[in-house]
């Protein structure tokens, strides 16, 4: 299901990052619930700053990537523990974006599954993808807080999905470049 555009007060287009889950999706809790975590969580509550997050990830994003959230900032603990986020204080807690199909992990040199799965660009992976390096720390810089970008296939998205049940949030998806372009001709644009 695609994020729908809609022009801000600038006149750029912008992404609604306000979606209906898609089957599959978070089986447990609604994405409304995990946004609202989220924002509380790693955005101090606050939507604004939550939204602008998001913008700046989709300003980068090419047509035909699904990005989506993972981590502590879903679940509100880490992996495997029931140690909160941000335990160890504000900005402690890091933020896992993943990129999701779109030949995004074209942009990476370092893997998990070769071609399928990267590792993450992060503290512990700095050079997994030179060309998003700018993106993480500006991401990094408005959020006080480590980001790491990661890029997965649809393939592993669905097995992490549907088999191992990670949750996620889906914070949008850029429709590929041809229904972007039947989108803005239907509006009138």
């Amino acid at each position: 299901m695609s994020a729908e555009a809609r022009d801000d007060a600038s006149g750029r287009e912008r992404l609604d990052t306000e979606r209906t889950p898609a089957h599959g999706e978070a089986d447990t809790e609604d994405q409304d619930t995990i946004r609202e975590r989220v924002t509380r969580l790693a955005f101090g509550g606050d939507p604004r700053r939550f939204d602008a997050f998001v913008q700046t990830i989709a300003d980068a994003t090419p047509a035909g990537v699904e990005v989506i959230l993972r981590g502590s900032a879903v679940t509100g603990h880490k992996w495997h523990s029931e140690e909160p986020f941000d335990a160890d204080g504000p900005g402690t807690s890091d933020l896992d974006v993943t990129f999701v199909g779109g030949d995004m992990v074209s942009l990476y040199r370092d893997f998990h599954i070769p071609g399928l799965h990267s590792a993450p660009l992060s503290e512990a992976h700095p050079f997994a993808s030179p060309a998003l390096g700018p993106l993480r720390k500006r991401l990094c810089a408005m959020t006080g807080r480590p980001v790491n970008l990661q890029a997965t296939t649809s393939l592993v998205q669905f097995v992490r999905d549907v088999v191992m049940d990670q949750p996620y949030l889906v914070l949008f998806e850029m429709p590929e470049a041809e229904e972007a372009d039947d989108a803005k001709a239907s509006s009138g644009d």
